[in-house]
């Protein structure tokens, strides 16, 4: 930046369609993302990176540490949400005001860490395995301080997978031939809120339930003793595991997950799969059907519930088998099994909003590292989504939240005693900006009666 105070002598640019404009930059007094500060209002009101601060281990060395490390990862995670995906902007961040009001309160005061210390905040200090195992455990605790604010006695788990795609001699990274493309394979686990539980990065060869124990017994654990009376979870096919059955049996949980189809399984419902006698109808005919089953692999028999649609203009039917434990009727068990759908949804949304698959280091723990900083990224911008946003917006994608609430306009002026961001009012108004901090402040603890 060349004049990151705005103290520049330059003359200003002028616009020659009308020679009365002019362009002045103003450096460290404009910001294009005032929005996020109430981002950091939620983050205050729930202590998500103050409790960040508590796990993570200081791995520098010596009383050179001018940032925090608490900053520093607001810093990586407000970046993120913002739509700088990686620390190319840090040198220009550093002097942008909303970007130091986020970080801490004397921000203001003094510039944000540089390129190359967040470089190595990120590739080299959190890198280390302690940091690395509290940056994945992290995700869950924010959650259970939002659901400590706001009590839930349902919880549903999906997981799935997905790429990243790689580009280069990265480490970890291969060719998948499901995908169709060099990349890692990262495996998440989302609940019915959007929020994302756990995730891990994957070399991009491996099959897509590999690890799986791994990620989900911690967010299973985490549910073991608490108030939750209803624990769900969804899979598509690659789940269809028995050891998977047997741990979700033995845990209490309710399940549907895809089963590959076979000569075995389509014989149990042969009766469905002739084509109805008489006209072909114009709208879609679905068949439902529920029979006990046991694979060779299978510890004991299980409920497998049987879909069978005839679309029009097709000669044969689409036919899917989910294996569960729930007593639900078959037609409900294949509803519930439907919303899994939404995982996918979760996914696109953090590949567009926070960008998780830029993944450009070219070791792969620096790249499992910027993975759970996309992560928590993530997981703020939906707690605003979720918790906050009122409802005339409730409709807002992640996406459209960064365009037109996190990309908001304003001038800084300082006084003696406080600073004013002078906001643009252009798609949110004061009025919807005002609702959205008085919804983030109703989250905030009660402050102890007095005696």
């Amino acid at each position: 930046m060349e004049h990151p105070a705005g103290e520049s002598d330059d003359a200003p640019l002028r616009v020659d369609f009308d020679r009365r404009l002019k362009l002045e930059f103003h450096g460290s007094r404009i910001t294009s993302d005032a929005g996020l500060l109430a981002y950091r209002d939620l983050d205050d009101a729930l202590g998500l990176t103050d409790l960040a601060g508590g796990v993570l281990s200081e791995c520098r060395r010596g009383r050179n540490t001018r940032h925090l490390l608490a900053g520093l990862l607001r810093q990586s995670v407000f970046g993120r949400l913002a739509g700088y995906e990686d620390v190319n902007d840090a040198e220009r961040l550093a002097h942008d005001p909303a970007m130091r009001a986020v970080i801490d309160r004397g921000g203001l005061d003094r510039r944000a860490a540089s390129t190359s210390q967040m470089g190595r905040f990120e590739t080299e200090w959190l890198t280390g395995e302690a940091n690395r195992a509290a940056l994945a455990d992290l995700s869950g605790a924010w959650i259970d301080r939002v659901h400590a604010r706001r009590p839930q006695t349902t919880i549903v788990l999906d997981m799935d997978s997905s790429e990243s795609p790689t580009h280069g001699e990265q480490e970890g990274s291969a060719y998948n031939g499901h995908f169709g493309c060099t990349c890692y394979h990262p495996l998440f686990v989302f609940n019915q809120f959007g929020d994302l539980e756990r995730c891990t990065l994957r070399p991009g060869n491996v099959h897509s339930a590999d690890g799986w124990r791994e990620v989900l017994e911690p967010v299973v654990a985490r549910y073991r003793h608490n108030k939750m009376k209803r624990r769900y979870f969804r899979g598509d096919a690659a789940f269809a595991n028995p050891d998977i059955y047997e741990f979700l049996e033995a845990e209490g949980f309710k399940y549907t997950i895809r089963l590959p189809a076979n000569a075995v399984l389509q014989a149990s419902i042969g009766w469905l799969l002739k084509r109805p006698v008489g006209r072909p109808p114009h709208e879609v005919r679905r068949y439902h059907a529920s029979f006990s089953y046991r694979a060779g692999s299978w510890n004991k028999a299980r409920r497998v519930v049987a879909k069978v649609e005839w679309h029009p203009g097709e000669l044969y039917p689409r036919v899917g088998f989910i294996v569960t434990n729930m007593a639900r009727p078959a037609a409900r068990v294949v509803a519930f099994y439907n919303q899994r759908g939404t995982a996918e949804q979760h996914i696109k949304e953090g590949k567009d909003a926070v960008i998780w698959t830029r993944l450009s280091c070219r070791r792969f723990a620096a790249n499992a590292v910027r993975l759970q900083l996309h992560a928590l990224a993530y997981n703020l911008g939906n707690f605003l989504r979720t918790l906050a946003l009122p409802d005339e917006v409730k409709q807002w994608s992640m996406t459209t939240l960064r365009q037109r609430l996190v990309k908001i306009g304003a001038r800084i002026v300082r006084h003696a005693r406080s600073v004013t961001f002078q906001m643009a009012e252009v798609v949110v108004s004061r009025s919807l900006f005002q609702q959205i901090l008085a919804a983030i402040a109703a989250l905030r603890p009660s402050p102890p009666a007095r005696c």
